[in-house]
């Protein structure tokens, strides 16, 4: 055993000096080639960055193989260590690439992989989630049947405000509560209350209010036109319900943290985007024309998050299009310190800007306030 482990050192300290030299006389080569008058450094060759992949594979090996505790057989564990990893896993890594925070969390990924081919999918989309809100975004891909609820109805809601959403089309398994009436009853707040969500955007109640329809006008006023729209941290769509009656598009973003919020939205005739907040937008630069932000947009977004989903934001906004913050909270004194600059970064028109004390016992503890902003991206920088 010593000696197979002497040997393998051996062997890849020897691979090692080989790859140094030719990577020594590869640059000494680039480096003594006849000097052209333009002081530009030539670039790179690719064979010579071959070599460096090499090199670095091959000193990562050595580097594993040097901190095998005494008296392990590195030939063991590295076989040991393959039959962990599921082999749809391995197949899919040589097909596309896995998200580098996919790596940061190999038990949820392996155990999230680990699963029989070509046969119905585990239920297992808990940890999916868990998964993607760590940062593993997109998931690997498997070769497994989605799973279908097993009374479903095929009399969908042709309205987005129908009186009640069919709990049947839901596969529950995974959820304390079996049905959307038993999450009405524990917080009609949750967004699947449709007699309650029937009546949100349309009316004037405070400064922090924007209804649809002065929206809409506002829009008209300033000849810009509202087609495609995004909802970030939507819950149940209702926004995207709303626009639908006058003929727009909205894609809503959300998480099933708890309850089936993408069926919610599926059921109303909307467009779910399963994707945490800390993702790249899955959208095209300059194709919206509004995106809004809604309550799952607040100061427990870290700041450094919350600049790059601004900026993310502005990215798929087209000249002119608007963002809307609607009651985003924060502490007063953050508002005024942190996040206003923060958005003032952007150098958007203020459309709206209106404040207000966040009454509830948290925000009256912490000196919250809710801010409902709504900017316009210039035409031209």
């Amino acid at each position: 055993m010593g000696f197979t482990m002497g040997l393998n050192l051996l062997l890849l300290v020897a691979m090692v000096a080989t790859n140094i030299l030719s990577l020594y006389h590869l640059s000494s080569t680039t480096l003594h080639s006849p000097t052209s008058p333009n002081p530009t450094l030539p670039p790179v060759p690719d064979h010579l960055l071959r070599q460096l992949n090499s090199i670095r594979a091959t000193i990562y090996q050595l580097t594993r193989l040097q901190h095998t505790p005494s008296g392990a057989n590195p030939a063991s564990k590295t076989t040991s260590t393959k039959h962990t990893i599921p082999p749809d896993l391995l197949l899919y890594s040589r097909l596309s690439p896995i998200a580098s925070s996919c790596n940061n969390h190999p038990e949820l990924l392996h155990k999230y992989m680990s699963y029989t081919p070509f046969s119905l999918c585990p239920l297992d989309f808990d940890l999916a989630e868990a998964l993607i809100l760590r940062g593993c975004h997109p998931l690997p891909r498997r070769r497994c049947f989605s799973r279908t609820p097993q009374k479903r109805t095929s009399l969908l809601p042709q309205n987005p405000f129908s009186s009640s959403l069919p709990s049947s089309n839901v596969v529950w398994d995974k959820y304390s509560c079996k049905s959307f009436d038993c999450l009405n009853r524990l917080n009609p707040n949750l967004g699947f209350d449709l007699a309650r969500e029937i009546t949100k955007f349309i009316s004037y109640k405070s400064e922090l209010d924007l209804p649809i329809l002065q929206l809409m006008q506002i829009a008209k006023a300033a000849k810009s036109v509202i087609r495609l729209g995004l909802d970030i941290g939507g819950g149940t769509g209702t926004f995207a319900a709303r626009m639908k009656e006058y003929n727009v598009t909205v894609m809503t973003t959300t998480m099933n943290v708890a309850a089936p919020y993408s069926e919610a939205v599926a059921l109303r005739g909307l467009v779910p985007l399963h994707v945490p907040m800390q993702q790249r937008l899955p959208l095209f630069d300059g194709v919206v024309d509004i995106v809004r932000c809604g309550h799952a947009v607040n100061r427990w977004i870290p700041v450094t998050m919350m600049e790059f989903l601004l900026y993310d934001v502005d990215r798929v906004l087209r000249e002119g299009g608007y963002l809307w913050l609607d009651q985003f909270f924060s502490k007063g004194v953050d508002l005024e310190e942190v996040y206003g600059p923060l958005i003032g970064k952007l150098g958007y028109k203020k459309v709206k800007w209106a404040t207000a004390n966040k009454m509830d016992i948290s925000g009256l503890k912490n000196g919250e306030v809710y801010l409902t902003a709504l900017l316009q991206k210039p035409v031209s920088r």
